[in-house]
């Protein structure tokens, strides 16, 4: 009869997130990750494979929870300029709460490893092509309810905004000032107000 684990699994595996998030991926080293996660070795390695099996999962896992965030809110019915607003905000507040920013800042650690690791590229691609054209048929919704100037590049501007999403996270390795981060994101959306 197989043993049951002695740990959980998900609690686990969001600790992990927090480590590569604040190590970045090379800085988590093997002991790094035991002593964090608080497990043997063989059980690393029973229930989440090697240390990059572990890092692509939990890259995985943040980017397709957040990515599903986003494309829902972006769905919804009614005015979309205050919809893309929090979508922006939410992510400032995530940044500046301690315990939520241990997670996100998995992102930076995982677009560090773009040009190294073709999963990850493919990962990151897939969520751009995504997320692109969320935000581009959201922007084209706000401009047929007048909400947008219609001249503007609507595909430009959800690059713009796909891109912006990510910036934040590396300033937020770059600065503490939460105002920093408030002030960006200011700038950002004033882009759908040209």
């Amino acid at each position: 009869m197989a043993r049951s684990k002695e740990f959980d699994t998900n609690l686990v595996f969001h600790k992990a997130m927090e480590l590569f998030g604040h190590y970045g991926y090379e800085g988590t080293s093997l002991q790094i990750l035991l002593d964090g996660l608080g497990i043997a070795r063989q059980s690393l390695y029973d229930t989440y494979g090697t240390k990059r099996d572990l890092f692509i999962r939990a890259v995985k896992h943040y980017v397709n929870e957040k990515s599903s965030a986003v494309v829902a809110y972006l769905e919804q019915i009614g005015p979309v300029k205050p919809v893309i607003s929090k979508i922006f905000y939410e992510i400032v507040a995530a940044l500046q709460d301690e315990d939520r920013r241990k997670e996100c800042l998995i992102l930076y650690s995982a677009i560090d490893r773009v040009p190294h690791d073709p999963e990850i590229a493919e990962l990151f691609e897939q969520d751009q092509l995504r997320l692109e054209k969320a935000f581009h048929e959201a922007l084209v919704r706000a401009g047929n309810q007048g909400e947008l100037n219609t001249q503007q590049d609507l595909l430009a501007l959800a690059k713009y905004l796909y891109y912006s999403r990510y910036a934040l996270t590396q300033v937020a390795k770059l600065t503490n000032n939460p105002r920093v981060l408030e002030e960006i994101t200011a700038v950002t959306l004033s882009a759908l107000d040209r």
